[in-house]
């Protein structure tokens, strides 16, 4: 017989029910002994190393009496964790505290009967931390006297030996078990070994390349440097609305990162890394935090309990998670509704808009002066489709490319695009040089490797810029891009294709400092000669050609039309950049069988595409280059046109590589033009992980420290 459950949950509390494994079954209810979800909140004063605990009221139905959590509570039907632990602490202590206080650290499922069988608890339950500076003295707390009939504060080791031992005065909570993540994350984050954590984000930098640009203004007119300045500033605007995309505290961290680089070595080690990455997380460590919410930006509030005599007010931590959000800032966890780019950073669109309006009057290039008036005008409109025109019609020797375009940061479902700056100053013999590409798109869309019942028509020829780079801001964070390919929308690749920037002062940079030692290192000594920076650079543009061709528009089994982007949702980044390499690699060879790019090509293109890989790969496989890339590397070494010699190194097999490199050509290519996001999830996950071949690849290159380039 099923015991009978004592509820006294108030107002007889609506609950989502849960299936055992936690996922919401679409039922709410009162609590019964179902699975349903809660959160506890747990406050740390670092001062003192002391955990505060409250006392449950003698009326509570389970534990009465005993020292438990600093708070608790059931979310509510359709209520968020994060609204609800902030309730639930403002309810039970009288604190008010934001959202940025509080850090998620694990999720604890507590199942248990007690009270002979009348109450039975199923919980998920969301663990909070909050990290304060100092204890809150008893004076500010406004205790609910139906929850709570006291608090104090207890040494962390000291609270966790009385749980340990079974201490019947406290809640029991088994700290052999999940629960001891939160002694062991207290342990772990104020272990004071301040000269390890330095040498170890030495290593991290020492693993980046530092290269300076000199800013070579020849042949822009006065009129266009004075246009130059405005530009920059705006980007400077579009710099902060990207810290504030990946991380709602991401502002206030940097800059007390910044203020205190000058207190000590070790902060400004951590400074250095913070502004590489733009964040708490490593680009190239599969966004791991290389610090944690104890090295964060302190927040006073004067007003968050009731006051205190001789208290200044509740100094806190802004909290972070130790793993990078996947929807970044564009979902936040209490969002009650969407808001336009133009509500959410309004402030700096319209600084950024103003400023480019002031700049269109002073250039005297009309293109450029139609880009920045359309793009000020988007920013405030969130219209960017006639600014994306502009921007393919761009033809000044000062080159712009300013907005939000990839949509890397949304891990959850590749929708939301991120702010980002690029400048430079045209190559005009460059670009030159690399017309062929554009011009020979049409036929390379109709030769590709792909049923011709999925080939679209016509396409438009892409035109290629080739600049040097002199400024970026925005999502350039990491190992700095060498080329990009826009615009995303789909409406404009369809109309007018896409339009390709190429940076080659970086391209070389890359070259000279990372493909090369690479090579040095990875590739087998018969082919090293085939190594160099044409066929890099060739294959790089390529590369950014074939994003503008291929599936795009869609026609689904039932008819209806779609997009690539929109049916494969958060994996379409890591297979698109992936079709872009190796369909840029098929093409190298058509285009050479066309007699349209010399035949010395063929070789040396395998070659440094295999150098490539390492490369690649090394900035961690959560990132979409890098995910494809092992995609790449593993499908051609799985097909044998990649070898690995007992010495460690690798060669192409030049018999195989064509058929390998045409036969995965075809199956990303037709996937896409299926929207078939269950055989893209199969593909990834078979291929794009780390081998064997490659972790001994990426092992030598960690030994030698070869450098990524900032």
């Amino acid at each position: 017989m099923q015991p009978e459950v004592a509820l006294h949950l108030q107002d007889d509390e609506l609950l989502d029910v849960l299936t055992k494994t936690g996922e919401k079954t679409g039922v709410s209810k009162p609590r019964d002994g179902d699975y349903h979800r809660a959160v506890h909140v747990w406050i740390y004063a670092e001062s003192t190393q002391e955990l505060l605990l409250q006392r449950r009221a003698d009326c509570k139905d389970s534990w009465p009496g005993l020292w438990d959590i600093s708070s608790a509570g059931h979310i509510s039907a359709g209520d968020s964790s994060l609204l609800t632990a902030r309730r639930e602490l403002h309810e039970e202590l009288g604190i008010s505290l934001p959202n940025d206080a509080f850090e998620l650290i694990f999720v604890f499922l507590q199942e248990c009967v007690i009270n002979d069988g009348t109450f039975i608890n199923n919980e998920y339950n969301d663990v909070y931390l909050v990290t304060t500076l100092s204890p809150i003295p008893e004076e500010a707390f406004i205790l609910q006297e139906t929850e709570v009939s006291s608090v104090k504060y207890i040494f962390w080791a000291d609270y966790k030996s009385l749980l340990a031992n079974g201490d019947e005065e406290y809640v029991p909570y088994d700290v052999s078990g999940q629960y001891s993540l939160l002694f062991d994350v207290i342990e772990q984050r104020y272990n004071n070994d301040i000269e390890s954590r330095s040498l170890d984000l030495q290593k991290m930098l020492n693993r980046y390349a530092f290269i300076h640009f000199d800013a070579e203004l020849n042949g822009l007119s006065n009129a266009d440097k004075e246009a130059l300045s405005l530009i920059i500033k705006a980007s400077m605007a579009i710099e902060e609305i990207f810290y504030e995309q990946v991380w709602h505290g991401n502002l206030m961290l940097r800059d007390w990162l910044k203020e205190q680089a000058v207190a000590s070595d070790f902060d400004k080690l951590k400074w250095m890394y913070y502004s590489i990455n733009k964040s708490p997380w490593s680009c190239i460590d599969d966004n791991k935090a290389f610090f944690t919410t104890a090295d964060s930006a302190i927040k006073l509030l004067e007003k968050s309990t009731r006051p205190a005599p001789g208290w200044k007010g509740l100094e806190y931590r802004i909290a972070f998670p130790l793993t990078k959000p996947p929807g970044a800032n564009f979902y936040p966890p209490d969002m009650d509704k969407m808001l336009t780019y133009s509500q959410e950073y309004g402030e700096f669109l319209t600084k950024a808009a103003e400023l480019l309006h002031r700049a269109a009057e002073k250039t005297d290039s009309s293109s450029l002066k139609k880009l920045l008036k359309t793009k000020a005008d988007a920013f405030l409109s969130n219209d960017y489709y006639e600014s994306d025109v502009a921007w393919m019609e761009l033809d000044s020797k000062l080159d712009v490319t300013i907005g939000p375009y990839e949509t890397y940061e949304d891990g959850i479902f590749g929708y939301k695009a991120t702010f980002e700056a690029f400048i430079g100053i045209h190559d005009d013999v460059a670009t030159s040089q690399v017309k062929l590409f554009g011009d020979h798109l049409q036929l390379l869309q109709q030769n590709l490797p792909l049923d011709d019942i999925y080939k679209t028509g016509d396409v438009v020829a892409a035109p290629i810029r080739v600049i040097k780079l002199i400024y970026n801001a925005g999502d350039v964070k990491g190992p700095q891009t060498v080329a990009f390919n826009l615009p995303n929308d789909e409406r404009i690749v369809n109309e007018r294709g896409t339009a390709m920037v190429m940076l080659k002062n970086i391209s070389q940079a890359k070259f000279n400092h990372i493909l090369q030692p690479i090579a040095n290192i990875c590739i087998n000594k018969e082919q090293k000669e085939y190594i160099d920076f044409e066929s890099f650079f060739t294959h790089t543009i390529c590369h950014e050609c074939c994003h503008g061709i291929g599936p795009q528009t869609i026609y689904l089994p039932s008819g209806q039309k779609s997009t690539v982007r929109l049916e494969l949702q958060e994996l379409h980044s890591a297979l698109e950049e992936a079709k872009a390499d190796i369909v840029g690699l098929w093409a190298l060879r058509f285009l050479i069988t066309q007699k349209l790019l010399p035949r010395y090509l063929l070789r040396s293109m395998y070659v440094s595409f295999l150098a490539g890989c390492f490369r690649s790969v090394r900035f961690g496989l959560e990132e979409a280059h890098g995910k494809g890339q092992a995609l790449q590397f593993n499908w051609l070494y799985d097909k044998e046109a990649f070898i690995l010699h007992s010495d460690g190194t690798f060669s192409v097999d030049f018999e195989k590589v064509e058929a390998a490199v045409e036969d995965l050509s075809r199956e990303i290519l037709t996937i896409q033009a299926r929207g078939d996001k269950a055989s893209a999830k199969s593909l990834l996950q078979g291929y794009a992980k780390m081998t064997q071949p490659l972790s001994s690849a990426l092992e030598k290159l960690e030994r030698v420290q070869v450098r990524a380039l900032r």
